[in-house]
């Protein structure tokens, strides 16, 4: 799993264990939704703060 983190225009730099427990948390999220296939391919997630 590649995950690539970016705020404000600036990618953040995760080593591989950093990315592997982000991909797994936000994978286990999308995967309890009734909705999700679990032979999805990518997910993008985009968070503004108010």
């Amino acid at each position: 799993m590649k995950i690539e983190l970016t705020v404000d225009g600036r990618k953040i730099p995760m080593n591989d264990f950093v990315q592997k427990i982000v991909g797994n948390v936000i994978q286990a999220m999308v995967e309890t939704l009734h909705t999700i296939d679990n032979e999805w391919k990518e997910i993008s997630i985009k968070v503004e703060k108010e």
